[in-house]
């Protein structure tokens, strides 16, 4: 995969972004007009309303190969796979690196895990640059799309923050003033997220604003500031956003686990349409194998001892296929291998059963215990297990159940063992017992060594020099 660095993709962005952003479309998004001009003025493009959601498409357009929405390529779920305890690899390429924590600067997999989210972000800070202020836009339309543009780029930092700690905090597209920026603090990335996020819950209406779930609405705000309370340890107030989501009769739980993360799922909180040329999604392309081939990432023996017996999501979430008379397992959530499948997938950003999961978490942390198990068996119920035999009267117990909970409905999406390992104390002491090489810098992967040879003020994660 072709990875430019931060600092040359702002310098590119200029000339080629916003007339890439008007030849890309997003399912039930919005039109593009025929034959659209191959290159306009930053003037022309927010000249007004149409024009404007033409780069607003850009923005959630799932593509591969860029530009538009930064973790379509799979690679935060395949890197942070590997790094916890849910995946293996069979190649000989950089993405060993994260499984047996042996890491390098110049690791491809890491400078694209650092350019996809930078790319990202500078759209959407040009939308925001583009429409404030603008007279020949309605009030009610550039607040609409500043709130959608900030949870979009509260989901960039969000992740940043989680891979690699500090980052740079861009949040205009004035390459002189964001070239040779420094790592912000991890504070402060968090702070600027939950302002975003904060701005968007009081801007976004509870409705879709377009047909789909592509685009954010008051729900995908919430969720995400949910998560993002429970990871700093704001125990109620990620309770009371989880709790709003869970109530506002939007969404269900889909009963068959093969339908989850198809199109229109009832359970979709925040789903892109992942329209592509010949493979819908890239999670799908490259984790299930071709027949008779080796599947490239296998599950681990520990992940799949983690399902209890009769878990309906080891059944459905978990492929299988036989090599030389041995079952070798892979990830199976998204089931497309070609794009012209007769199942539409979209690709999951948010979903319902996270949100159970975080509301849980967070009761059990306030001494919530019944609810925070009432939570948890609905995951359970779903994927034909019983209730938990966890009693309600040990917290520990019950924190424990959540967590396997989450280990086991939320595997292979967004990076959440691993982020659950690093956040809960707990990644030394499992990954140790699992793997050789693990060592506390690996908790967080190293700054690309070419953003520093282009930027001498970005300083290097401990463990990486």
């Amino acid at each position: 995969m072709k990875i430019l660095s931060f600092n040359t993709n702002i310098k590119l962005a200029g000339s080629l972004l916003i007339a890439a952003l008007t030849l890309v479309s997003c399912k039930k998004l919005i039109e593009i007009p025929a034959n659209p001009p191959s290159a306009i003025t930053q003037a022309e493009q927010f000249a007004d309303s149409a024009t404007t959601m033409s780069a607003v498409a850009g923005v959630y357009t799932y593509n591969s190969q860029g530009p538009g929405f930064g973790y379509s390529d799979a690679n935060l779920t395949l890197t942070t796979g590997l790094s916890s305890d849910e995946l293996s690899y069979t190649g000989n390429t950089d993405q060993q690196q994260f499984y047996s924590y042996t890491l390098a600067p110049v690791n491809v997999e890491v400078a694209s895990l650092w350019a996809s989210p930078y790319k990202g972000l500078y759209q959407a800070n040009d939308v925001l640059n583009g429409i404030s202020g603008n007279k020949n836009l309605s009030a009610s339309f550039i607040k609409q799309i500043s709130a959608e543009m900030k949870v979009v780029r509260a989901l960039y930092y969000f992740n940043m923050v989680n891979l690699f700690g500090g980052v740079p905090l861009v949040t205009s597209t004035d390459y002189n003033t964001t070239a040779y920026l420094p790592r912000a603090a991890a504070s402060a990335i968090y702070s600027q997220v939950i302002a975003d996020l904060n701005y968007a819950t009081k801007n976004l209406p509870a409705s879709y604003p377009s047909a789909g779930r592509a685009r954010p609405n008051l729900y995908t705000a919430q969720t995400l500031l949910a998560k993002v309370n429970l990871y700093q340890g704001n125990w109620q107030a990620a309770y009371n956003e989880a709790d709003s989501v869970i109530n506002s009769g939007i969404y269900v739980l889909t009963n068959n686990l093969n339908n989850v993360f198809l199109d229109g799922s009832t359970e979709a909180i925040w789903q892109i349409p992942a329209v592509q040329s010949f493979f819908a999604t890239t999670e799908g392309h490259l984790f299930v194998p071709g027949s008779g081939v080796t599947p490239t990432y296998l599950v681990t023996p520990l992940m799949l001892n983690a399902f209890d017996p009769g878990d309906q999501r080891l059944q459905d979430w978990v492929g299988t296929t036989v090599i030389n008379k041995q079952n070798l397992y892979y990830p199976f959530k998204y089931k497309n291998v070609l794009a012209s499948s007769t199942t539409v997938e979209g690709y999951m950003v948010f979903r319902l059963a996270e949100v159970y999961l975080i509301h849980a978490e967070a009761a059990a942390h306030l001494g919530n215990l019944s609810v925070a198990l009432a939570d948890i068996n609905r995951i359970r119920k779903r994927a034909g297990l019983p209730n938990s035999t966890t009693g309600a009267t040990s917290q520990t117990a019950v924190m424990a159940a959540v967590m396997h909970e989450r280990q086991t409905e939320m595997c292979f999406e967004w990076g959440s063992r691993w982020f659950d390992l690093k956040r809960t104390g707990n990644a030394g002491t499992v990954l140790t017992a699992e793997k050789s090489g693990w060592q506390p810098n690996a908790a967080l992967y190293p700054i690309p060594q070419g953003q520093r040879q282009l930027n001498s003020l970005l300083t290097q994660n401990p463990g990486y020099n």
